[in-house]
This record gives C-alpha cells, structure tokens and sequence, in this order.
C-alpha cells in the first residue's frame, strides 16, 4: 500500500507544521524542502509506513530521502519528553526542512502545545527573545546549532533582557555538530541549561542526551563505529535499496543504523564520538582523526567555528588544515598557527598539529546548518594549486 507525498515549502513553517499534523494522523506524506520544487526524482507515493522524507546531504556526499515512520518521529518526540522536563512549548529558531526543525514541530504537536515560529534565514537574539516571551506553558524549550548559541550568548552577556529570556527554558538543545566545551561552559556560567544531542535524520533526530541514549534508544561500538538502535530509526532510505542495505543491519534480531561516526562507550554507558570514520588521515604514517584535531581547535579562543579539511601534502601525504570566519589576533597569523600547532599537539600528537589556517568570509553551511566540508576541502584544494 501507499500514500500520497507532497512537497511542502519550508519558507513557512506554519505550512510544514500543518502538513505534519495531517500526516501524522495518516493523510498526506509530507517532504519539506527549502523552496517549492519537486526534483524531477521525487516519486509522488511513498510507502503507507512513511510519514515524513528529510532530505538530507550530511556532511558529504549526494543528497539522501530518509523515510520517517510516524512511529518513529513519535517515539523520538516521547523518548525527549521523558529525557527531560516532559512535554511543553517550543520556540522554533531551525529551518523546518532540518530533521531538528520537524522535531521541535513534532514535539509539539505530541504535547498539544502551539510553537512559536521565528522566521527563517539569519538567527537574530531579539526575535528569539521577543518569540519566548510569548510562551504561557511552564515548561519550555528551544533546540539550537552551536553558532546560534554563541550568537545568543553573545547577546546575553551584553543585555539582562536576552540572558533572563535564555534562563527560563528548561533546556535548550545543542546539536547538529561538535560543541565546544568551552561553548556549553559559557552558557551554563549564565544559568543557561543546555542539553548535547546526538543523532541523525536517520534516528529521527537527537535520541542521545549529553552521551546517554534516551528512551528505548540503544548505543553498541561496533569495529569503533557506533551504531544505534531502537524504535526511531528511519525506514531507510526513500528508493535507494542499496544505501539503506548499508546503513541499516540486523544484528541478534535488532535493527541498527549504522552512523559512520567513530566513537566509544564506557563503562557506565556514556558515547564519545570522536569523528566520523571517515575522516581519518595519514599524515607522515601516522593515523589523525580529524574530528579530534576539530574538537580540540575549537577549544582555543576564537576559534568556536573552525572546520578541520584534509588537505595533500607533498612530505606528508596529508595534513589537517583549519578554515575559519574568526579574524587573525593582533600577534600575527605566524605566531597563531605556532599557538594552535602546539596545543593541537598536546591532545591529539605532533601529527595532528595543523598545517595552516585558512581565512574566509563565512564559513559555508548546509541547508542542515552543518558546514559544507566538500566545499571547504575544494577551496583550500584550490587555494593551494593557485
């Protein structure tokens, strides 16, 4: 059997909000997008399963259709509700075609609760703020990207108005990549309750809190890759069976999406994610995890946006490079990069330490608000052959 999938325009987050309601009560399937063109590809059926598709490119490689269930959107909103303070109101500050975005309208609609809906394009605090202050339910929540976050911390430390707004939410989600330490640690200083999440649109959103899995979600490293299971997975993905063949397994007659992330769990049950598996380099024989040299730059002042590329390297074979929007220190950018080669090197090895920063006016992101890395790798390719 199948249903019926229509394209919804994003641009209008009460639209998406309108046809999630309806598909999830088993009209319409919905696909929000960033505009209101259905790719020539996009079928006009899905399966009955299928609620919601989320098209999504990750942080590489061709775009993906994630198939969301009902179920599984819903399991994921019931699995946050019980991770946190139960159901309530939500300021909506993502895009509504982010797999984060429809959470927070999912979450919503879950708890019978009306979202406040900024509109789209660039974060501003004062609209943040001014879409707070018109919650009435005693529970609240808002779910943010690392650069939004320093946005509005940057706000808050500067005005009372923006720090007592952030203050009164009973947690404010941090996902969509790495957060800097430094980052969650600014933001608790200010009374801020912020939660790390850990997830894909593959999990249908977050299902790992500050490293513990949430509801029925279940963690296991396989081969140092982490793997998750339990009732929020996708479907697979929409008309592409060898991609959800790869991606999703059965392992002792559980499902389990496999996530491409290298990580670990210890001994009480907390997941590290280290990087993705795929991002790891030879640099003079040497093994470097670029999303460990990622973390431990953006653990340096200044340095909140930095993405960690690969690059060639004639002696090396391959080197990290860091590309930023932050403006070079007063000292020089020669002495900025011996600052940042050393205390890369203290965490990660002398081989991980950067070859050399590289400046831009903004770092380029997704429509998921995750940085381009194929973009980014291109441009210091280029940089370097010019």
């Amino acid at each position: 059997m199948t249903r019926t999938l229509r394209v919804v325009d994003a641009r209008h987050p009460g639209a998406v909000l309108d046809g999630l309601r309806d598909a999830l009560e088993g009209g319409p399937a919905i696909a929000p997008r960033a505009d209101d063109r259905a790719p020539a590809d996009l079928p006009g059926t899905v399966p009955q399963a299928v609620s919601l598709v989320v098209e999504t490119s990750g942080s590489s490689g061709r775009p993906k259709r994630v198939a969301l269930s009902s179920d599984a959107v819903l399991a994921g909103a019931a699995a946050a509700d019980g991770a946190l303070m139960g159901p309530g109101q939500w300021v909506l500050a993502l895009p509504a075609h982010y797999v984060a975005g429809l959470n927070v309208l999912v979450r919503s609609l879950a708890a019978g609760t009306e979202p406040a809906l900024l509109a789209p394009g660039h974060f501003d605090p004062r609209a943040f703020v001014d879409a707070a202050a018109g919650l009435d339910h005693p529970t609240r929540y808002s779910s943010l990207v690392p650069a939004q976050l320093a946005t509005a911390l940057d706000a808050a430390e500067a005005d009372p108005v923006v720090a007592e707004a952030l203050r009164r939410f009973d947690a404010v989600l941090i996902g969509g990549q790495a957060t800097p330490a430094t980052l969650v640690g600014r933001a608790r200083r200010l009374g801020v309750t912020v939660v790390r999440t850990y997830g894909s649109s593959e999990t249908s959103g977050g299902c790992v809190y500050d490293g513990v899995p949430v509801g029925r979600t279940r963690v296991e490293v396989v081969d140092g890759q982490v793997e998750l299971g339990g009732p929020s997975l996708a479907e697979g993905y929409l008309d592409d069976p060898e991609r959800t063949a790869a991606a999703f397994v059965m392992r002792d007659g559980l499902r389990w999406y496999r996530t491409g992330d290298a990580g670990t769990v210890s001994s009480d049950g907390v997941l590290t994610v280290s990087g993705r598996i795929d991002d790891v380099i030879v640099s003079g024989g040497e093994k470097v995890s670029l999303g460990v040299v990622e973390r431990a730059v953006r653990e340096q002042p200044g340095l909140a946006d930095a993405v960690v590329v690969r690059a060639a390297h004639a002696r090396w074979g391959e080197v990290p490079v860091v590309v930023t929007a932050a403006a070079p220190p007063p000292s020089g950018a020669a002495d900025d990069l011996a600052a940042l080669r050393r205390a890369v090197a203290v965490v990660a090895g002398r081989a991980a330490a950067p070859d050399r920063i590289v400046r831009v006016d903004v770092v380029p992101l997704l429509p998921s608000g995750k940085p381009d890395r194929v973009a980014l790798t291109r441009l210091v390719r280029d940089l370097a052959a010019s």
